[in-house]
């Protein structure tokens, strides 16, 4: 793949190429407008979101950074988003144009200060993954094995102005309404700032690593903080597979239940006992060792879980809850799903559909045991999405329900729920992770 010499990072140079791509939708729309008058509609709808998806796409990977990222978190909802975004926005994962080396070289002189190759014994200087933010280089030193994660210019700086300029462009494609919007873009920003931070995740993920370094068949890096700055971390190469090239080989059901109870009971783990979760569960995260264990190699984008949404959201996780009508109204209002200046066929409304809504969701919680290999589970995801995606009684109420913590403790489990379904990992036990909890943890655990 061609290189790049240069990323536009001057707010006029970024704008004009996100309103540049915002037109470019903008015809798509009118061609479909047309095109479903004289032409079957399902058919003009997928030419719409075909055109959008490689417009939106090829504008974004120009800029990397934040415009990317959103792109690359829209792939992940491949139960709920039309195909041609998911098959189009997951090239934004591994199939980026990487920085060219002269560049890679001025970013290691602007923050630590000298060439690459002045610091390590070998350097590569073609990335072996270019991404959203960053971009990964092989290196040695001391007869260790490196990874480099190298930020590309003026991505921290072009996030707030970034995400200003995509605000209509999703608006426009997801019918985002505009009353009560801003908290759900606000918590996106401020995510992808902390992500930008690469002494925050260096610190955060040494702390992760090890409150989870006793769980069964997983590994971490370790990472080299005298080798690392705001744009650039070093860690451990890990050697083996992404979870998405390992998945596509051959493996035994075996091989399958292992890693999957594995990488449940690591999110279960974070979830109930650490309240903070890795939230960024795509396959370029992890890696699978010839031994068969799951390599954690990303700690980018970690979501704190406050009391306040952890309770009413895993209150509506157990099925006797949801046929518990005060009580499930009750939750409801507190994850801001129902709110009190809703009509009363608007409660109704909103009730009936979260209903559906969570007793399909929280399934995998219903019982001891899950198949995450069950095809008809997925299948009732998608066609449910589809369903209220096409929903015109929905399209015209403000359907900007929920806390904000929802985007990404939503986007983990859907996340999470694809990669054990790619594992085909078949009798989950999804307590598991209560046999790992520390005593004086478990004591806490309980009294609360």
């Amino acid at each position: 793949m061609k290189s790049i010499d240069r990323i536009p990072t001057s707010k006029i140079q970024r704008a004009s190429k996100i309103v540049s791509t915002g037109l470019k939708v903008g015809v798509n729309f009118a061609k479909y407008y047309g095109q479903k008058v004289v032409t079957d509609e399902d058919q003009a709808k997928e030419a719409l979101n075909n055109a959008n998806a490689e417009d939106i796409y090829q504008g974004l990977k120009e800029l990397k950074g934040s415009a990317l990222k959103v792109a690359q978190m829209l792939s992940m909802e491949k139960n709920i988003l039309p195909r041609a975004y998911v098959e189009k926005f997951s090239l934004a994962q591994f199939s980026v144009p990487p920085l060219s080396a002269p560049l890679v070289k001025k970013t290691f002189r602007r923050y630590l200060g000298y060439n690459p190759e002045e610091i390590f014994d070998e350097f590569s200087g073609e990335s072996v993954n270019a991404a959203s933010i960053g971009q990964v280089h092989r290196a040695r030193l001391n007869n260790r094995d490196l990874a480099v994660k190298i930020q590309y210019p003026g991505v921290a700086e072009s996030i707030s102005s970034d995400l200003a300029l995509i605000k209509p462009i999703a608006k426009k494609m997801f019918n985002i309404k505009g009353e009560g919007s801003d908290q759900y873009f606000q918590e996106v920003e401020y995510k992808l700032i902390e992500e930008t931070d690469y002494k925050r995740e260096l610190t955060e993920s040494r702390q992760m690593a090890h409150q989870c370094s006793h769980l069964p068949n997983l590994a971490f890096p370790s990472y080299y903080p005298e080798l690392s700055c705001d744009r650039i971390l070093t860690m451990d190469w890990m050697h083996g597979l992404h979870l998405s090239e390992w998945c596509q080989q051959s493996f035994t059901p075996e091989q399958g239940q292992k890693l999957g109870q594995s990488l449940w009971d690591f999110y279960m783990y974070q979830m109930h006992v650490l309240r903070k979760i890795h939230a960024d569960p795509h396959p370029g995260n992890f890696l699978i060792s010839k031994d068969d264990r799951l390599m954690v190699i990303d700690f980018g984008c970690l979501k704190e879980i406050p009391e306040d949404f952890y309770g009413p959201y895993f209150e509506l996780a157990k099925k006797e809850n949801l046929e518990r009508e005060s009580f499930f109204e009750k939750q409801l209002y507190a994850l801001e799903i129902l709110r009190l200046d809703d009509s009363e066929p608007e409660q109704a409304f909103f009730k009936d559909i979260f209903y559906e809504m969570l007793s399909l969701f929280t399934k995998p919680f219903h019982s001891q045991r899950f198949d995450f290999s069950d095809q008809g589970f997925f299948d009732q995801i998608a066609a449910l999405g589809q369903k209220y995606a096409q929903d015109s009684e929905l399209r015209k109420m403000n359907g900007n329900r929920g806390s904000k913590h929802f985007i990404y403790i939503n986007r983990t489990f859907f996340g999470l729920y694809n990669l054990m379904f790619d594992l085909k990992a078949k009798d989950i036990v999804i307590d598991n992770y209560k046999r790992f909890i520390p005593q004086t943890e478990a004591r806490q655990t309980v009294s609360a």
